[in-house]
């Protein structure tokens, strides 16, 4: 927001020294992320924005100690949905982690509700200690193999674009309809350009001339690479490369090598998708920076990459520098490579400490029930989830890997009973469930899925990438069903299920995404349901709820399961089970 005539008034005089500050900041190492060096130097804040670097007297001092003052930190692509918490209470969760801005993707919530999905992100994030802009989703539903809530068109998606914090257009992640020039994505397109706005990619899987069909439609940024040679190539072509390290994708020991000094300024960090519990108790984007360094990367150049780097990415010219112009989001860092933060500022406001975020506990207006009752289908049979399997035994079977994701495209012999394929726990062979949860479709796709290493009961959620129908998997159909059923009658979550008992949930009603909680409350449920799925035999160093959420992505190579079925990315066409 622009000042007021008097307040430009009162920030030259500060800036010229003819008038005390209304705060400085004395005794810092002062981080200057343009020539990545350190200063020894005041600085002078006015309405809660940066005015001069100097000595310069203030009402109010901060002394810091001989500490590092850096500027705080700007998450480039998060979908705070996958928090499972709205963004009022996702802030006091980032910001002790020194995150004070992000840019964020609601179509999660938009792919189940909509514009009324939009319209509530927007709102539950006005007035914040972190700043939330948003980049409108681009493809609800992402494909046309799957059934979403909604279906937006270009239209639908213009009246946004009058607020100051929606800054483009998000992840353009079906390809197809971009490269065949199909109107609905061009007019998307034509939208952003026309508002000047910022445009995301998605280039999961895709061979290099994709790069040159989205470079030349304006798309500026990509964040599914997975290889030094898929990042090099979109550095190449002029793109933003964003390293992720998220719940399930966690890219960046495997692309940070590409960071140089002559190209770190085109690379930044995105988490992306991250569970509550991993942002507590692992981090945000200061995790990134602790394993860039760790890496190898310059402490320095890792500190640009979190702030400045991610500003002009995005156009938040304002943003990510501690330098006359800037807003004050700054950081008091005790420990530069560990990135031990003991306070937290932003707009020069003290809103975290040690960890602990000190900002407004304020009550947020109640969700309507348009937006916590979702969770509609009709009651499922065992003859519903049946796989009919050929007399050769072998099936296409969707093998996840842990971590990342992209699954592989596998075929196996499997058992059968009655000539329909009977879950193996030898085998690691599970049933995988899809049902239809928006439409009362009665759509239910039935899969088997490799790699969970479950050894009995079966576990669901109504977090299904991006169309957020039901996904479960389990070893038999008795436990598949009651974690179903559960996931209606608390209308949407997580939940664990042995011997057909719950044996641990966390209701998520909004929009079956997040809770209507505090973040602490869903933080336990989640330890709680970490114990559970060990009482299922699960042992493996990944989040299986969150892997399970991305088999049902459509857009993602190589094997997937939709409401209406088994979908082959890579041929970009449905297949059978069974051979």
């Amino acid at each position: 927001m622009s000042p007021s005539k008097d307040e430009l008034k009162k920030d030259i005089e500060i800036a010229s020294k003819s008038t005390p500050a209304d705060v400085v900041i004395k005794n810092g190492r002062i981080l200057d992320v343009f020539n990545l060096e350190w200063l020894d130097t005041d600085i002078a804040l006015s309405n809660g924005k940066i005015v001069g670097l100097g000595q310069y007297e203030g009402k109010e001092t901060i002394d810091a100690k001989g500490r590092y003052v850096c500027p705080s930190f700007i998450d480039g692509h998060v979908h705070i949905e996958s928090s499972m918490v709205p963004p009022s209470e996702f802030a006091k969760v980032v910001l002790p982690h020194g995150v004070t801005s992000v840019v964020t993707d609601p179509h999660e919530i938009a792919n189940v509700l909509g514009q009324k999905g939009i319209e509530f992100m927007i709102d539950d994030s006005n007035h914040l200690p972190l700043d939330v802009y948003f980049m409108l989703p681009s493809c609800v539903p992402s494909t046309p193999f799957e059934n979403a809530g909604a279906v937006l068109k270009a239209k639908d998606l213009q009246p946004f674009l009058k607020n100051e914090r929606v800054l483009g257009l998000a992840e353009v992640m079906d390809y197809p309809s971009l490269a065949a020039g199909e109107d609905s994505m061009v007019d998307k397109i034509m939208m952003a350009q026309s508002a000047g706005g910022k445009i995301d990619g998605h280039l999961a899987g895709l061979e290099t001339n994709a790069i040159n069909v989205y470079r030349a439609a304006g798309v500026s940024t990509d964040h599914e690479c997975n290889t030094l040679e898929d990042a090099t190539d979109r550095l190449r072509r002029g793109m933003y490369l964003l390293i992720r390290e998220g719940s399930v994708a966690k890219d960046l020991s495997n692309l940070i090598s590409v960071v140089t000094p002559a190209n770190a300024r085109r690379c930044l960090f995105c988490t992306d998708d991250k569970h509550l519990d991993e942002l507590t108790d692992e981090g945000s984007i200061d995790h990134h920076i602790r394993l860039a360094i760790q890496a190898g990367v310059s402490p320095l150049q890792a500190y640009q990459m979190a702030s400045l780097n991610a500003a002009e990415c995005y156009g938040l010219n304002h943003k990510g520098a501690l330098a006359p112009g800037y807003d004050a989001d700054f950081l008091m860092v005790d420990d530069l490579e560990s990135v031990k933060i003991s306070e937290v500022y932003k707009r020069g406001k003290l809103v975290a400490q040690n960890e602990t975020y000190l900002g407004h506990n304020g009550s947020k207006k109640a969700p309507s029930p348009a937006i916590t009752s979702t969770v509609q289908f009709k009651d499922l049979s065992e003859e519903n989830m049946a796989i009919p399997i050929s007399d050769g035994k072998k099936a296409n079977i969707i093998e996840i890997n842990p971590n990342q994701l992209k699954t592989n495209k596998i075929v196996e012999e499997v058992e059968l009973k009655d000539g329909m394929f009977s879950p193996s726990i030898e085998n690691d062979q599970l049933k995988m469930i899809v049902v239809e949860r928006h439409s009362m479709t009665s759509n239910v796709g039935a899969g088997i899925v490799k790699g969970f290493g479950l050894k009995e009961g079966a576990i669901a959620t109504s977090i299904a990438h991006d169309s957020h129908n039901i996904v479960a998997a389990g070893t038999n159909d008795q436990d598949l069903m009651a974690a179903i059923q559960e996931l209606k009658e608390m209308q949407g979550g997580l939940v664990v299920i042995k011997n057909t008992q719950v044996i641990a949930s966390l209701p998520l009603p909004i929009a079956g995404l997040m809770s209507d909680q505090d973040f602490t409350t869903v933080n336990k449920g989640l330890k709680t349901i970490k114990k559970a799925l060990a009482s299922l035999g699960f042992t493996d160093a990944f989040n299986p709820f969150l892997t399970l959420s991305f088999l049902t992505l459509p857009v993602i190579p190589s094997l997937k399961l939709t409401d209406t079925g088994l979908f082959d990315v890579e041929a970009f066409k449905h297949i059978q089970v069974s051979l």
